[in-house]
């Protein structure tokens, strides 16, 4: 099937290869069992997740509908990619059409830009909560969280959409074997035979600028958000604003920390082998979506107390 794929002279090919991690074949049904188990965990969490909140009268608030709006982008992003990862673990090397390569690079980036902006609106929403508890909900009522909601989707939507154009022009006459567990689109780019030189500048300078502002607006929001709880008379009023903002800021550094650290690896790590790279990548995309809920779970009361009352209370029942 390879060599049948190996090479083409068309302008849109019929379908890529996609392999794997090269260097690790041998440990490739070992390394999708944990895919496998995290992919779970997070269907069933951000499932969950979004039952409690939809359901619960008590749950409609912002806040959650703003976590809502994470665990729905997290659902996208584990079921772009993660399915068709431990396929290719435990079943081999997997045919996926150009179209069909196209669509999972669009979901992928776009879960990404989702997520991010979603993050920024949450830290906007605790920046409200508690620095101006009291016009909290004038402030953001349904009206400015409907803007904020398609300010985000469509923002994510003008971001990502142009890679697919930019990917749809190039010829492509080398190898369609794409050394890496899924779609994304430098490494589509990389297979032309053409000057790619716009895909590189577009695919680096326009996601990484607007994850950037993302991480100066949320670091204001939380450099006014101390400021605002270091002034508050009492320890218990310091301490119950902190743990308001604690699962939020958990979610974040999982989400920031490996996306920086794999630009950072890309853009320097050249001695690094390729197959730590394209792991590195999986997790980034598998783990996060698994640990939002479960953080979520523990770190806030209402959803805690949801949680039991639906597994275990209704049990004793």
């Amino acid at each position: 099937m390879m060599a049948t794929f190996n090479l083409t002279s068309f302008t849109n090919p019929g379908s890529f290869i996609l392999l794997g991690i090269p260097g690790l074949e041998r440990f490739h049904i070992w390394i999708g069992i944990p895919f496998f188990i995290i992919y779970l965990v997070a269907l069933a969490g951000n499932s969950v997740l979004l039952y409690l909140i939809f359901m619960e009268r008590s749950l409609h608030k912002p806040m959650f509908f703003f976590l809502s709006m994470l665990a729905a982008t997290d659902l996208i992003l584990s079921n772009t990619c993660v399915p068709k990862t431990f396929s290719i673990f435990w079943l081999g090397p997997q045919e996926i059409t150009f179209p069909g390569c196209l669509t999972q690079m669009f979901f992928l980036h776009y879960s990404f830009a989702m997520d991010s902006a979603t993050l920024l609106a949450m830290a906007f929403d605790r920046y409200i909560a508690i620095c101006f508890p009291l016009r909290y909900n004038t402030i953001l009522t349904r009206q400015v969280i409907t803007k904020i909601v398609m300010g985000i989707v469509s923002r994510s939507f003008c971001i990502i959409f142009p890679c697919v154009f930019l990917l749809k022009r190039l010829p492509f006459c080398q190898t369609l074997i794409i050394p890496h567990t899924y779609c994304e689109h430098i490494g589509i780019a990389q297979l032309a035979c053409a000057d790619i030189s716009v895909n590189i500048w577009y695919g680096f300078a326009v996601p990484v600028m607007t994850v950037t502002s993302d991480l100066i607006l949320t670091g204001i929001s939380y450099t006014l958000i101390l400021r605002a709880v270091f002034n508050l008379p009492s320890q218990d009023a310091r301490q119950k604003a902190l743990n308001t903002c604690g699962s939020h800021v958990c979610v974040m550094l999982i989400f920031y920390i490996p996306a920086i650290f794999s630009v950072l690896t890309h853009r320097f790590g050249h001695n690094i082998p390729h197959s730590f790279h394209i792991l590195i990548a999986n997790l980034y995309v598998a783990i996060p979506p698994a640990l939002n809920p479960i953080i979520y779970g523990v770190k806030t009361k209402q959803i805690q107390e949801k949680i039991i009352l639906l597994f275990f209370l209704k049990g004793t029942q």
